[in-house]
Order: C-alpha cells, then sequence, then structure tokens
C-alpha cells in the first residue's frame, strides 16, 4: 500500500521523520518495502486559467488560451484529448517557457500557425504520477493564475507498506495512523466526519433474504452476501476535476485522478478503507436498489469499461428497482459495442461498477452506496471472473462492517464542499452487520504464551490503545475488539496484539525448555527416515526433483494412470486441472526434458491423491548409461542394473530386499509386460518396478529403455536385533538347479532359503544356462550356498541340508544339473 507521509502527518502531528518511521512499522508488523522521494514540480510550472479553448482546423490539435498571471495572457496549442471543449476557468500546468523537465527545456514556438508559449503538461510529463492520459485540470478559483505550482504540490515521501492479509485495517491512511498513534502512543487526529443523516433516505433497497444456501459450498455458515448497506443521495453536483490537494494525494497513493464524483470515492476508500460506488441517480430505476445474487448460471453483466462478465447464482450483483429479462451469453458477446436495452444491473456487489448506472460527464445527481459485503462470496467471484480491483483487495480481507455510515457522510460532505452538491438530510441503512466478540483472557495466559513478563495492567493499557474497550477485574481481562479488527477472534489475538505493541525486541533470550511428552516419542522417526533414504539414494548418484503436485486428465490418459479426482476450480494452465495420482508421470516429464543420450538418475518424494486417499510416495527414474561412452554389459542401464542399485540402497539403509515378477493383469499398466516386479521391502510388499511400457514411452518421447519404480512411503521396517559375528570359517556349496524359464530366480531363492534353516547365511546365483543338454523351455540357474555356524562346520552337518534342499527341488517338479 502506498501513502504519503504528509498525509500521515496531518493525521498525527507530532509524527516522526520519515527516516525514523522504517524500524517502527517493521516492529508493528508493517514492514517499508521502498520509500519513493518524490520532487515538487520544478520552479516554471505554473498555474494557468483557461480563458478559452478553440479547436484547429485540419489539424487535432486545441488552442487554449491562458491567463498566466504576472505573464499575461498566452496561448498554447495542445494536442491532448481532453484539452478539448475545456470550460473557462478550469486551470491547467503549464510548462513556462525556459522550464527544463528531464533532458527538454521548453520554449516558445509555432505549431499550424499559432505561437505556443511553453507547454500544458500530463501528470506523467511533470514527474509526479504516472498518467499521461491528459492535461492535469484543477477546479476554476485553484490559485491566481500564474502561482507556481510547487507553492500547492510539495514534495513528498511516499511509503510503500506491505501489508499482511490479516490486517485489512491498516489499508487506508487513518488505519495506518491509527496503529502508529497507539505504538507511539502520539495524539490522533481523525478526518473531519461529514453530514450525519437524519430520517429516511430518497432510495429504497432490498438485500438477500437470510437463509440462502451457496450452491456451491452448502455446508458454509449460510449468509445474505451483504448484512450492511447504507444509500445516499447527493442532487445538483458539478462533476469537473476534484481539487488539487485530493488529486495530489491519489497521485501519490498510486491511482489516476478522473473527475470529482470518481476521485472522491476513492479519495474516502484510502482515508477511511471503505469502498464506495456512486451511480448516475437517472439509472437508478424506480429509486430503489435491490442487492441480488445472479437469476441463472450464464447471466451477463457488462462493467463501466464494457467488458462481459458471466455470472451465476453465487455471485451477488446491485440492481435498480426495474425487473428485466437477462440476455443470454451468446446475445451479450454478440451485441459487444451496442447498449443493452433493459439491463438492470448497476456492478458486481464489492468488485466492479456496471455499464449501466456508472457516472458520466453530465452526471448531476448520484446514488451513494457503501455497505459491508461478504469477503468470501467476493473472493470467489473476483477469482473466477479474474477482476482483482482495489474494492475487492480490502474487501476480501475484512472491511470495518461499522464503517459504512461514516464512509457514506464523509462522501456526501465532500461532494456537497467541492462540487457545490445539495445532499438529502436522510439515508437508507438495512441490514444488521456482525461485529466482532467479547473475547477474556487473563494476563497469566498471555505472559505463558508469549514468554514476557508484561503487567495486566500494561496490557488493559495496549489494548485499549487499540480502540478495544477493556475491563479489568485483577489479572483478568474482559476485551471487546474495535468493529475495525475483523481479525481479532480469540484470546490469543490479544498476546499478539500485546506482544506487538510491547516490542518483540523485549522478548528475553532464555533456552528452550525441552518437555518430551509421551505422545512426541519417536514423533521424529519418519522424518529421519525420510532423511535417510534421500541421503542413501544421493549417495548412489540420484538426484532429486521437485515437481508440481498437478496433471491433467490428457496427461492421466497418456501415461495410463488414475484420472484426476481432486479438481482445480481455477487452474492455472490447462495441462494442471487436478491433483495427480501418481509419481512417474512428473518423473517422465522431468526425464524428457533432458538431454538425449544423457544419463538420468532421479527420485522424487511427494505425495499424490488417488480415489483411495493421499498417500506420501517414492519414484525413482533409471535410463541411459550408468557410466560415459561405454555400452559393456552391466554399465549400459539395463534392469539388472537398476535392480543393483536398488540393492545397494537396502543394503545401506539395513533393510532386505526381494523383487519378485508379476505376470498378466498384476502387470501394472506403466510397465513393458515382460520387465515388470513387486518391490518386498524387509518382507512387506512395497511398490513395483520395472521398464516402462513402448506405447507410454512413444508417447512422451523417451527413446530407449527407461525404469522405473514407485513405492509407498514409509518403507516397512523391521526390528532389530545384535548376533555376535561367527568367528568360524563358512562352508561352500555350489547347485545347480534346472527349471521352466517361466520360473524366476526369486522363487528358487525362496524355496532354498525357506527349506535350509538356519545355518545357510546367504544364496548368490552365479551362472544362467540355456542350451544342449538342458531340454527346451527350461534353463539351468546355479547358485553359491553359503553355510556357517558358530564353529567350523562339518560335513556331516552340512550333507543333510543339501539333501533336504535337493529333495524340495524335486518335489517341485524341477531337476538338478548333474554336469
Amino acid at each position: 500500500m502506498k501513502l504519503p507521509y504528509s498525509w500521515l502527518k496531518e493525521l498525527i502531528p507530532q509524527l516522526p521523520p520519515v527516516s525514523q518511521l522504517e524500524p517502527i512499522l517493521a516492529s508493528l508488523g508493517l514492514p517499508l518495502e521502498g520509500v519513493e522521494e518524490v520532487p515538487a514540480p520544478a520552479e516554471g510550472v505554473l498555474l494557468a486559467t483557461v480563458r478559452a479553448a478553440e479547436a484547429m482546423p485540419g489539424t487535432q490539435l486545441t488552442k487554449l488560451t491562458l491567463d498566466v498571471g504576472p505573464h499575461g495572457e498566452r496561448t498554447i496549442a495542445s494536442g491532448a484529448s481532453n484539452a478539448v471543449g475545456l470550460l473557462p476557468g478550469t486551470v491547467v500546468a503549464l510548462v513556462a517557457p525556459g522550464t527544463r523537465l528531464g533532458d527538454v527545456e521548453y520554449g516558445v514556438r509555432a505549431l499550424q500557425g499559432v505561437e505556443s508559449w511553453g507547454m500544458a503538461a500530463s501528470a506523467k510529463e511533470l514527474g509526479i504520477g504516472e498518467s499521461s492520459a491528459g492535461l492535469m485540470l484543477f477546479p476554476v478559483g485553484t490559485a491566481q493564475p500564474g502561482t507556481p505550482m510547487k507553492d500547492l504540490w510539495a514534495a513528498d515521501s511516499v511509503l510503500d507498506v506491505e501489508v499482511t492479509p490479516n490486517r485489512a485495517d491498516v489499508l487506508s491512511a487513518l488505519g495506518l495512523a491509527r496503529d502508529l498513534a497507539a505504538f507511539l502512543k502520539l495524539d490522533l487526529e481523525p478526518p473531519p466526519a461529514g453530514p450525519t443523516s437524519s430520517g429516511e433516505g430518497e432510495i429504497r433497497v432490498a438485500l438477500p433474504p437470510k437463509g440462502i444456501v451457496i450452491e456451491r459450498d452448502p455446508s458454509r455458515k449460510v449468509r445474505t452476501g451483504c448484512d450492511h448497506f447504507v444509500a445516499r443521495t447527493v442532487g445538483g453536483l458539478q462533476n469537473g476535476p476534484a481539487p488539487l490537494w485530493m488529486q495530489r494525494r491519489i497521485t501519490l497513493a498510486g491511482m489516476r485522478p478522473i473527475n470529482l464524483i470518481v476521485d472522491t470515492s476513492n479519495y474516502v476508500m484510502l482515508e477511511l478503507g471503505q469502498p464506495t460506488a456512486l451511480y448516475d441517480r437517472r439509472t437508478v430505476r424506480g429509486d430503489k436498489i435491490v442487492v441480488s445474487f445472479g437469476l441463472r448460471q450464464g447471466e451477463v453483466v457488462r462493467d463501466l469499461l464494457g467488458n462481459a462478465h458471466a455470472v451465476g447464482p453465487e455471485d451477488l450483483l446491485i440492481r435498480d428497482g426495474r425487473e428485466v429479462a437477462i440476455p443470454s451469453v451468446a446475445e451479450a458477446f454478440a451485441s459487444m459495442g451496442e447498449a443493452q436495452p433493459g439491463d438492470d444491473t448497476l456492478g458486481i456487489a464489492g468488485i466492479v461498477g456496471g455499464d449501466h448506472g456508472h457516472v458520466q460527464a453530465d452526471t448531476r445527481d448520484v446514488v451513494i452506496e457503501s455497505a459491508h459485503f461478504d469477503p468470501v462470496l467476493l473472493r470467489r467471484t473476483s477469482t473466477r471472473l479474474g477482476l482483482k480491483t482495489d474494492a475487492v483487495y480490502r474487501y476480501e480481507r475484512g472491511v470495518d462492517p461499522l464503517l459504512a455510515p461514516r464512509a457514506a457522510d464523509r462522501l456526501v460532505g465532500l461532494l456537497a464542499q467541492h462540487g457545490g452538491g445539495q445532499p438529502h438530510p436522510g439515508a437508507t441503512v438495512v441490514g444488521e452487520p456482525e461485529v466482532p466478540g467479547v473475547l477474556e483472557a487473563t494476563g497469566e495466559q498471555i505472559r505463558a504464551l508469549l514468554g514476557m513478563d508484561v503487567a495486566t495492567e500494561e496490557m488493559a493499557d495496549i489494548l485499549t490503545r487499540l480502540g478495544c474497550q477493556v475491563k479489568r477485574a485483577e489479572d483478568r481481562l474482559t476485551v471487546t475488539p474495535p468493529s475495525w479488527r475483523v481479525d481479532m477472534a480469540v484470546w490469543q489475538d490479544l498476546a499478539e496484539e500485546v506482544a506487538r505493541l510491547h516490542g518483540y525486541a523485549h522478548l528475553p533470550e532464555t533456552l528452550p525448555t525441552l518437555r518430551v511428552h509421551e505422545s512426541n516419542i519417536g514423533a521424529e522417526k519418519e522424518s529421519v527416515a525420510r532423511a535417510n533414504l534421500r541421503r542413501a539414494l544421493t549417495g548412489l548418484g540420484f538426484q532429486e526433483v521437485v515437481t508440481y503436485t498437478f496433471t491433467s486428465d490428457e496427461e492421466a490418459e497418456k501415461t495410463r494412470t488414475e484420472r484426476p479426482g481432486v479438481r482445480l476450480q481455477n487452474p492455472l494452465t490447462s495441462d494442471r486441472t487436478g491433483l495427480r495420482t501418481a509419481l512417474y508421470p512428473s518423473l517422465l516429464k522431468a526425464a524428457a526434458a533432458h538431454p538425449k543420450g544423457e544419463r538420468v538418475l532421479i527420485f522424487e518424494v511427494g505425495r499424490i491423491f488417488p480415489a483411495a486417499g493421499e498417500t506420501e510416495r517414492l519414484g525413482l527414474l533409471m535410463r541411459g548409461p550408468l557410466a560415459p561412452n561405454t555400452h559393456a554389459p552391466g554399465v549400459a542401464g539395463s534392469f539388472g542394473v537398476f535392480k543393483g542399485l536398488l540393492e545397494s540402497l537396502a543394503a545401506g539403509l539395513g533393510a532386505s530386499l526381494e523383487v519378485r515378477q508379476v505376470r498378466g493383469e498384476s502387470v501394472p499398466p506403466a510397465l513393458h509386460p515382460g520387465v515388470a516386479g513387486e518391490v518386498v521391502w524387509n518382507g512387506q510388499s512395497a511398490g513395483w518396478l520395472g521398464a516402462l511400457h513402448p506405447e507410454i514411452a512413444q508417447m512422451v518421447g523417451l527413446k530407449g529403455e527407461t525404469l522405473l519404480l514407485e513405492a509407498a512411503l514409509p518403507l516397512p521396517g523391521r526390528d532389530w536385533a545384535f548376533r555376535d559375528p561367527s568367528r568360524a570359517p563358512a562352508a561352500w556349496r555350489d547347485l545347480a538347479v534346472i527349471a521352466p524359464q517361466t520360473v524366476s530366480y526369486g522363487e528358487v531363492a525362496a524355496l532354498l532359503k525357506r527349506e535350509a534353516g538356519e545355518l545357510l547365511e546367504s544364496v548368490e546365483p552365479f551362472d544362467v544356462y540355456v542350451g544342449t543338454p538342458i531340454p527346451e523351455g527350461q534353463r539351468s540357474l546355479a547358485v553359491r550356498l553359503v553355510f556357517r555356524g558358530q564353529r567350523t562346520l562339518t560335513d556331516a552337518e552340512v550333507d543333510p541340508v543339501m539333501e533336504r534342499l535337493i529333495a524340495a527341488v524335486r518335489a517341485q517338479g524341477w531337476s538338478i544339473r548333474e554336469k
């Protein structure tokens, strides 16, 4: 939020200089993003009064005859769009000859036969604003002709304050000044109040009935969408330029001056924090305003810039009192640029005004809307429509629910003072706004939470300075927050305010007290296991990636995974419309981004969101040669290498790994039917691994073999036990089993381990043979069996085990290779 220092200084006369404000605001939780020093206009910029404005035939220029005071009457030729038809008495900013702005020095020159004495300038040309849409215009009688503009438009410092979403109360000059005054214990001089209303107003207002349920989220607390609405009228306005001081303030705050009516509405929002809307009374038919939800899905509203927006029953609209037929989307877009006959929509509540009802150059009578809207409804509507205005920026964060009457009065007073308007004394006020409830806390509670030794009396003083009503009974505080502090909902919020104004710098430096609760014992177990897993994988050469959790139906179909069940209501792009149901599509996308032919070893630890419920997964991907410039077996990146890396991973984590081949319908859709397996970690099924299916590889643009693993986290653990290593030598035996080629090594090894008993230490394969004399369709699997005991084993102890193994093999219908 941008705000000129001079504005704050007016509200707090004893405010410290800008150089001292930065640490103060930072301690209040409102740090400065920057301070911009805006200079005054140059010495030679003078305020001049228009005597006449004449179009120059055959050109797009306007001849302005100006009264420049001591310099007499002068003429200039201007190409600005708003120079046409300027009324006599209007004041402009004139750059006198001999004045330098930037690198340009202005003088007297002839344009189309007109002697142009200097130049009438825009805010951007003067270096005091961003608007270059036209000349800076000021009301009649702003100053004596020839007055240097710097006398009325002094140099200033503009504070750019970072406001967190919960502090909507400081999104205004008064709100920020109120917080600073409370912290610095300085007097606050609030802005003048406008004329209060007496009696009924001229406009009837109807709010939606209570009990409306918004279809998108029926579980929400039922709201009307608008719980407070104030309408007042002002007639006989002269809608010219806003006064110079007002234009200066809204320009420095980052807004563009337009005209008196619009600028005054913006000024009140910047001053008090309450957005308002003004409608041309001629368009408010029946002198009635109806606040209602959209009539049907696809109803079209055109905003004041002519843009069409499709709204629905969940969007809150402001209408006039006439009931009309609402055009369809197709009809509205087909007639863009044409008037919509019978349109009754004055605006989308709290977001943007409508094409019907907006203030025009000849507007004389206005209807003022100052209301309080449901922030959740407005946030949803503005997000869906892509409309982020200054008004909705405040509404969605929480505007003071009691501020509407005060803002309407202030607006009436400014319009009457500077526009010559005649306000109607009455006001239409409907609805009952909700205000923050009473909070209770003890000083001991707050001290225990903060770790600060703050007296209860000081707590009461701090909260009182912030605008709270505080009742203290010994150590107990009963606090009613001010209406503008909608963020104060629980007693812990009171503690936060005490800490903020007492000063975070007073937090004592103490060592934390370590209190290990029974429920916390072992709480770090999964985190430690995850860190160890990451460390082991990176040690094997894998690189961790962090990918988007978003996917789309198209990607799910391409990679043969479950379609996303959790959908985004407002996806940023068409390829990120839902939450992913598997990790490997993200890994495939990351691998496709690598240069072709390079080794890819990546992993991700992330969450997926399938229909069965959210879960954490581990995903691995390997492709390309493990060592550069080699095609040697075992190094080129085969399934065996991938499995070997996984076995090394398991060994490094002290776990056992087994890969069981899967066939037929058990093969995951993403894998090649012939290269697919189940990951068994510490004896429990944990996931799957294998080669990417060739059709998927072609779809995602990955040539060559790509190997994948996806497993559920945390990986299954096992009980640890210590066993003294045996000092006895091992006894080795070799055994060659002839079995059908469909029988995997894992099945053979599992049988041997099960039948061997405790003496068997390990089983390692060392030879696979197919051919004569092995029968067709079978193969020989040769394994080395290592036996070990607490002492040296004899043949009499090992031979019976071998005979038992051979018998078990033959019982399976397999045979033993003798040669």
